[in-house]
């Protein structure tokens, strides 16, 4: 029996970041959108207009990468009364003591097969950070109202898909079951992990899955939120990569730290 198309959901990664660009580890750091990123969204919100896509809430990360993002969509729409529910739910995985250090670079210090291991296994985390760091997270005001014993010192994909599903379950589902129109301005592994609960991904799959910058991608739910299809808005070319390499060029980790 065919599934009926009762909801559509839109998904959308945030555009290039600096640290997209500049090839290192984001993670929970609050880095800001490029000129590039910001260019990205832009077109991001272009297509949407051009598909005749309207939405009633939005739903998005407390990271400014995200959350700029949606804001420019709201302009291309202009939806600016748009209510918008910001989660930390939905912040990008948390990458411990990575965070701010350049991949390739690690790669080479550290091994490949190591690095790759923290990066595309399910369940395998990178060296956690440690609470007296400057850059902990439970340091920031956005976190202040948050039980420290919440705020991850590393996660792995799968720590994210588990903090990720309760705010799925308990608000934006309840949304979609509205009559909602709704949007997610939110990061790769958030994305990657919702992705893999609505089409029971297995834990091998997620590993290969790449969300490209700022291309809305569309899923048409059923009754039971269960995917009907899903597409994206626009060409699948930049998904070779799981970020853009952008400028190869050596940053000082705001870390201050060494790893290997």
């Amino acid at each position: 029996m065919t599934m009926a198309t009762k909801y559509k959901l839109v998904l959308l990664r945030h555009g290039e970041s600096l640290y997209n660009s500049y090839n290192l580890f984001s993670g929970w750091y609050d880095t800001d959108l490029t000129e590039l990123g910001v260019e990205e969204a832009t077109k991001a919100g272009k297509i949407l207009k051009d598909n005749g896509f309207e939405f009633d809430i939005a739903f998005t990360s407390v990271l400014k990468r995200a959350i700029k993002t949606l804001e420019i969509i709201q302009e291309i729409l202009d939806c600016h009364w748009l209510p918008v529910v910001k989660s930390w739910r939905l912040n990008e995985r948390h990458y411990g003591a990575l965070q701010g250090f350049n991949k390739d670079e690690m790669a080479e210090k550290c091994g490949k097969d190591i690095v790759k291991a923290w990066r595309r296994s399910y369940d395998v985390a990178p060296p956690p950070m440690k609470i007296s760091d400057k850059n902990w997270s439970g340091m920031e005001r956005k976190y202040a109202g948050m039980d420290k014993g919440m705020i991850p010192r590393s996660e792995s994909l799968k720590d994210t898909v588990q903090r990720t599903l309760p705010f799925w379950h308990d608000s934006i589902t309840s949304a979609i079951r509205a009559g909602q129109r709704v949007l997610i301005s939110a990061h790769a592994n958030s994305l990657r992990g919702l992705i893999k609960y609505l089409d029971k991904m297995s834990d091998d799959d997620i590993k290969e899955l790449n969300i490209p910058n700022a291309m809305p991608l569309v899923y048409e739910l059923d009754e039971n939120l269960r995917p009907v299809k899903s597409y994206y808005l626009e060409s699948k070319e930049k998904t070779k990569g799981d970020e853009p390499r952008g400028i190869k060029r050596k940053i000082e980790s705001p870390l201050g730290m060494v790893l290997c």
